[in-house]
């Protein structure tokens, strides 16, 4: 039986990052569909704020972002590796670039009103209404690209990304690392979820070829499960035993502290529990929920932000 399980669904960019890196490593996980919008009231018993898509449980402990996810998986089962060794520091910068100026140019270019039509097409007014009002709550006051500016920026970006797979299977070599995963996401979302869009890829078509050598990765082997299923398997479980080096302080709080955590920018929401590891490269919080009992939530120190909450 597997231990990792994906909370995730079918159109998010994101999930398909690591739906495909659990393909590349073949392993076996069981997937949990969460609403797109919210309420999220199983999303939140197991993050306890947190609800970006995809997040990864194994037993009581949750790893948020799909940066710090891809850390685990790699740990999970090292071969074929995300990080090669001559790669480790290119890979990481590309992959933090595709995953956020990349990624925000392809977004506001496919949900043009051309895109949205099609991607929204079958949901009923009331329906569409909640998730806009939902995306403007996640980003928080964070000014969206214009699609003008952000075609014109993807355009430049895909021939970027074509004079490297012109000479290559994969952006760095013959074999895909972190840095393929992070770029492809947000160009399968055109292409797979917004085919109406898709034209923007004529003039790349070295890109297409690498999205298909991509997409023949697959999936990994899958196992539908339940969110219910999913917050039994947290109460039933001890969360994993920390490393022995779980203190770096930048902030001046101590371990103990009752602290929040929350990304920098888009889905801002915070995560609040006792801080018991800030690691080099992660927090880890200790928190309770009536239903999915003790559980450790993880976040990379990248990308989010920690405070002391004040005792009132």
């Amino acid at each position: 039986m597997s231990h990792l399980i994906l909370h995730h669904y079918p159109s998010s960019p994101f999930s398909e990052k690591v739906r495909l890196v659990l393909g590349r490593k073949q392993l076996a996980w069981k997937s949990v569909i969460v609403p797109s919008i919210a309420p999220k009231p199983d999303v939140v018993a197991l993050t306890g704020g947190y609800r970006r898509t995809p997040f990864l449980q194994i037993g009581a402990d949750i790893y948020c972002d799909t940066a710090l996810i891809c850390d685990v998986l790699e740990h999970e089962q090292p071969e074929p590796v995300l990080y090669p060794p001559h790669l480790k520091g290119v890979a990481r910068v590309f992959a933090q670039w595709a995953d956020t100026t990349l990624f925000a140019a392809a977004m506001a270019y496919n949900l043009q009103p051309r895109g949205a039509a099609v991607l929204f097409a079958h949901l009923p007014p009331a329906v569409l209404q909640a998730f806009g009002d939902d995306r403007r709550a996640m980003r928080a006051g964070m000014p969206a690209p214009q699609p003008q500016d952000a075609a014109a920026a993807y355009r430049s970006y895909l021939r970027r990304i074509a004079h490297m797979v012109e000479e290559h299977d994969f952006l760095f070599g013959t074999e895909p690392c972190l840095a393929d995963f992070s770029a492809y996401h947000p160009l399968w979302f055109t292409r797979q979820c917004v085919p109406v869009m898709a034209d923007i890829f004529g003039a790349t078509p070295a890109v297409l070829e690498w999205m298909d050598r991509m997409a023949a990765i697959g999936h990994g082997r899958m196992e539908k499960f339940s969110a219910a299923d999913a917050i039994t398997v947290a109460a039933g479980a001890d969360p994993l035993p920390l490393p022995g080096d779980v203190f770096q302080d930048e902030h001046g709080i101590p371990l103990g502290a009752r602290v929040a955590i929350a990304a920098e920018s888009f889905g801002t929401e915070p995560t609040e529990g006792e801080l018991i590891a800030a690691t080099r490269t992660r927090y880890t919080l200790r928190r309770q929920d009536a239903r999915a009992g003790t559980v450790h939530v993880h976040f990379p120190r990248i990308g989010y932000t920690l405070r002391k909450v004040e005792s009132t």
